[in-house]
């Protein structure tokens, strides 16, 4: 670390804490200060307003950087590292479905990934298939001991096309064992995709699969499907009804919007009704269908649409207990509790939803809030994260969520590690009873199990523009929680300029933020992943608080995408700042404020990789110190592998 902070030997020698752990002088104690304590076994580097982090803001590809300007050019790519392919070609629109690559029209700009690079991208304890192509997940559900997932699959290739249904099985949501293919698209009705689907286990045991079928037209079609042996625990067949379709698109709906069924609820009446995502113009719309038996049905209503949202795919619409902790079954009503409606936005490819009331006797559901509606107020995730989807869990009386977490990368790329896409952690979704306006998504209890060494750091005073190590063997498969306390004079001092910040790069200092961990950083800060907290604090006093994931410093390549992702995120008074992190190679899960806020990120490091990757915790607040306690697990690696019949 001597040769990385060289350039800048006298602020060496005048601040003990910038020695590196080799210099000699370094070894010799210092007296503890009021202000900070030395702490032994960690590096902790105070850096000046100049050095601050690294987090100057100097350019990189475009955005802002993470990088004291002397060492700026070491992270410049060369040419002779890139090779350059045709322009990135659409996948699924023509089809009828949202957008699978990203940077469509872009050249096919590849860096010259080494085996070791792309053997650490992927995951260890999330689900993804042995290889190939893998986007939404579909009709999970438990089913005599075992938990089901099914997802979008092409068995070919590590590119969207070619959609079967693969199937997996675990007992804990967390250790998955692969089954053989569920469902082909060998039909007319199917024979370009079998795509999403929900399952409904009705009160005799009978399970109902309702999944859309690109037709040999490429209309969109609603198909049912059965399992051959409801006996089997495994449920290794389906059948396909004879009668497919069930349901065409009505008069007024588009072939190719019409998608996406969800699972079925039954009514005080008997009757089972779905919901089908649809647009009209612009306006996002979710159609009421309703049946006796699962084969025919009815179009009853437009449960609720919103102007200027588009399509809604993968449309999920649920009941949300503001009393407890559990889950209700999809067909609970009456008072207690509020119905969740969600949308993927064919659009922007972003989850929204919002909390509201179900009138059952009008089929149509309205927003607590109006201004926050769905598609123009919260979303599930703020990062990469696509077409979820939930069950019920009678088994343990929790709602599950399943969310899709695409590349970011190259085409090119994901045909040369042959994968292309992961499943999030599932999450127990929650009502937020203290905000009453949102609801809470955490990480199943089960993913604790693979909790191994674990290291706590408590009470950190991290000055302005301050880092520390926290000397992480390796970064690559972590659990991470941690706590901040914000400076309350600082807090109260400070004169707000009317600037609201909406997650703009780590290096942007402002009074009170940011602060938070860098993940997936090596040791020169060539390579790093913010995740922080914001505050922007008006000239009126109100605060308003954000939780941010930064890409902009996450890889050297320069073909991978790197976004800077948040959101706004409630934090009450008395409670202090929170962040949970799983970090599993080249996918990030960030937890703020006990799961009111998610990001989702994909990262694909070329040094910060293997025993390179580190985690460090910062502060560059320029007005304002916090304090800060860590507790960081590593987690083992899942054994992600074919049944043993």
């Amino acid at each position: 670390m001597a040769s990385y902070f060289s350039p800048f030997a006298d602020l060496e020698n005048n601040e003990p804490l910038l020695r590196a752990h080799n210099d000699p002088v370094s070894a010799q104690p210092e007296p503890e200060s009021p202000t900070q304590r030395p702490i032994k076994g960690i590096a902790i580097l105070s850096l000046s307003f100049m050095l601050i982090l690294s987090l100057m803001a100097i350019i990189y590809n475009g955005q802002p950087a993470l990088l004291p300007v002397s060492l700026s050019s070491e992270n410049t790519e060369t040419a002779s590292s890139e090779k350059v392919g045709p322009a990135v070609v659409s996948r699924g629109k023509k089809e009828g479905v949202s957008e699978k690559i990203s940077r469509v029209g872009e050249s096919g700009i590849s860096f010259a990934w080494t085996n070791d690079m792309l053997r650490w991208q992927r995951s260890g304890f999330h689900f993804q298939p042995e290889k190939n192509w893998m986007n939404d997940p579909n009709g999970p559900l438990y089913y005599k001991g075992f938990y089901h997932l099914f997802y979008q699959y092409n068995p070919d290739s590590a590119v969207w096309g070619n959609i079967t249904w693969g199937h997996a099985i675990s007992t804990d949501l967390i250790h998955w064992k692969y089954l053989p293919i569920s469902m082909k698209p060998d039909q007319w009705y199917d024979i370009n995709g079998v795509w999403t689907g929900s399952a409904t286990i009705l009160p005799d045991g009978k399970i109902m699969m309702v999944y859309t079928g690109d037709t040999d037209k490429f209309v969109q079609v609603q198909n049912l499907a059965y399992p051959a042996n409801l006996s089997d625990p495994l449920l290794l067949d389906w059948v396909k009804y004879p009668g497919n379709p069930v349901l065409t698109p009505p008069e007024g709906i588009g072939a190719k919007d019409f998608r996406d069924p969800t699972t079925a609820w039954v009514g005080p009446d008997g009757i089972w009704r779905l919901i089908i995502g649809s647009k009209t113009g612009t306006t996002g719309i979710s159609l009421v269908y309703k049946t006796k038996d699962f084969k025919t049905y009815e179009l009853e209503s437009n449960l609720h649409a919103v102007p200027g949202t588009g399509m809604w795919e993968c449309v999920d619409f649920y009941p949300v207990s503001i009393t407890g902790q559990n889950g209700l079954d999809t067909s609970a009503y009456g008072s207690g509790m509020k119905h969740l409606l969600k949308a993927s936005l064919d659009d922007n490819k972003q989850d929204h939803y919002a909390l509201g009331t179900y009138d059952m006797t009008t089929q149509t559901w309205t927003p607590d809030n109006p201004d926050m509606d769905v598609g123009l107020g919260l979303r599930l995730d703020y990062g990469k994260y696509y077409a979820s989807k939930t069950f019920f869990d009678q088994n343990k009386q929790r709602r599950i969520l399943w969310g899709w977490v695409g590349e970011t990368d190259t085409e090119a790329d994901d045909l040369l590690k042959g994968w292309a896409s992961l499943q999030t952690i599932p999450r127990v979704v929650t009502y937020d009873a203290k905000t009453g306006t949102n609801i809470l998504q955490w990480p199943v209890k089960e993913v604790e199990s693979l909790r191994t060494d674990s290291r706590e750091y408590d009470n950190l005073l991290l000055q302005p523009g301050s880092i520390i190590n926290l000397d992480i063997t390796s970064g690559a498969q972590l659990d991470i929680s941690a706590e901040f306390v914000v400076d309350q004079e600082a807090l109260k001092s400070t004169v707000g300029d009317d600037v609201i910040n909406n997650c703009s790069a780590a290096a942007v200092r402002q009074a009170l933020g940011p602060f938070g961990l860098l993940v997936l950083a090596d040791e020169s800060l060539s390579e790093l992943t913010p995740i922080y907290f914001y505050i922007a604090k008006a000239s009126d006093g109100t605060v308003k608080n954000w939780f941010c994931t930064d890409q902009s410093r996450s890889s050297k390549a320069s073909s991978v995408d790197k976004q800077i992702y948040g959101g706004p995120v409630p934090v009450l008074e008395g409670e202090k700042y929170s962040m949970r992190l799983l970090v599993d190679h080249s996918i990030i899960e960030a937890f703020g404020q006990g799961g009111r806020t998610c990001i989702t990120s994909r990262i694909y490091p070329t040094k910060a990789i293997n025993g390179n990757a580190k985690v460090f915790i910062f502060n560059n607040a320029t007005d304002s110190s916090v304090t800060a306690s860590v507790k960081i697990w590593e987690l083992d690696s899942i054994n992600l592998s074919p049944y043993i019949f």
